[in-house]
């Protein structure tokens, strides 16, 4: 095996970890949006916003571009649910915050005869 062989092969577990780490995560922000925890859900949108690249792995290896294709359509449909139900979270609880509570009313009787 040569060097420049071991290196690819280097690079594409790096990469194949990478992906792996990457579907975990999608799974389980897709598994928080099915359970209807919205605390859950409101994190996965934050955690978004936080996430940077690894670098340093070199160039996709073409055999595993498809896959990369794939993870990235799931990435992308689970953060527009994720964006829709924060939408839907934030206009319920804008509307319970328009809402008066106040204590129900009690039936009052007249007790007087006929």
């Amino acid at each position: 095996m040569t060097a420049a062989h071991a290196s690819d092969e280097d690079r594409r577990a790096e990469w194949a970890g990478v992906l792996e780490e990457m579907e975990v995560e999608v799974l389980d922000a897709e598994r928080s949006i099915r359970g209807n925890r919205a605390e859950e859900i409101a994190a996965w949108g934050r955690r978004m916003e936080d996430w940077t690249p690894p670098n340093m792995l070199g160039p996709l290896p073409p055999d595993l571009r498809e896959r990369a294709a794939r993870l990235l359509q799931h990435q992308l449909a689970v953060a527009e649910e994720l964006v829709e139900r924060i939408t839907q979270s934030q206009r319920q609880r804008d509307v319970a915050a328009r809402m008066a509570y106040r204590p129900r009313p009690v039936a009052a009787y007249v007790d007087r005869a006929l």
